[in-house]
């Protein structure tokens, strides 16, 4: 038997762990609802109905206890999740339209998107978790064993590296440089535009408010009450 004195000291580290948990538990909290406020809680009730809102804390979860993680680990946890919440649908099955870029409001509340939907989440999911900006490109490629144009997520670690590839064909992640099924057109972010060449490399040609798509889809999570997920933090 341990001695009272011995007692005495676990009894205070288990009630400092306890309160510690408590603490990481209460800021996990408030940093879900910075992100899913009332005002989004309630948008999508009146979209969705109720059984929305579960699905958008726990994304707003996910996002929050991303932050914590080293970079690799936010790009799977943010890539896995969406790639297994999402149903793929064209968006003419979906939206009865040709092309149409869903806000991550509407691909969960829906539960299902194409191609550009899952990069669109996963872009502003990542800057959310504290990935910067400047490493994240949206990148319009050609998916060469479908034959058809397809849009996936790069990251770049250093600005001439090899970037990551994130995508909804596949799970994995691998270097562009791997990834010879994809041939890149052009990429950009909420900071300029790229045209992308076949062996590597860039050339800078804008700005991404040229992209009608892009500002029509920043207008309408603006509309949406979405303004803490377009913030960059």
């Amino acid at each position: 038997m341990l001695p009272m004195n011995s007692w005495k000291r676990q009894g205070w580290r288990d009630l400092g762990g306890w309160l510690l948990g408590l603490m990481v538990v209460a800021a996990l909290g408030q940093n879900v609802a910075r992100l899913i406020t009332p005002e989004l809680i309630a948008q999508a009730e009146k979209m969705y109905g109720e059984s929305t809102v579960s699905r958008l804390q726990q994304w707003g979860a996910v996002v929050v206890e991303s932050q914590q993680a080293q970079e690799r680990k936010k790009l799977s946890k943010i890539n896995q999740y969406f790639n297994d919440q999402l149903a793929f649908v064209s968006d003419q099955g979906h939206w009865q339209k040709e092309d149409y870029w869903a806000t991550p409001l509407e691909s969960i509340g829906t539960q299902g998107g194409d191609c550009e939907d899952y990069v669109i989440a996963k872009y502003f999911s990542l800057i959310q978790a504290g990935v910067d900006q400047k490493k994240l490109r949206i990148t319009y490629v050609k998916a060469l064993k479908l034959n058809q144009a397809h849009m996936v997520l790069a990251y770049y670690k250093e600005p001439n590296s090899d970037p990551l590839i994130l995508d909804n064909l596949t799970d994995r992640i691998l270097p562009a440089s791997k990834r010879r099924d994809l041939s890149p057109v052009y990429s950009f972010n909420g900071m300029g535009m790229w045209l992308e060449r076949m062996k590597g490399g860039s050339i800078r040609v804008g700005d991404p408010n040229r992209l009608n798509m892009w500002m029509d889809l920043l207008l309408r999570m603006k509309e949406l009450h979405m303004e803490s997920w377009i913030s960059i933090p």
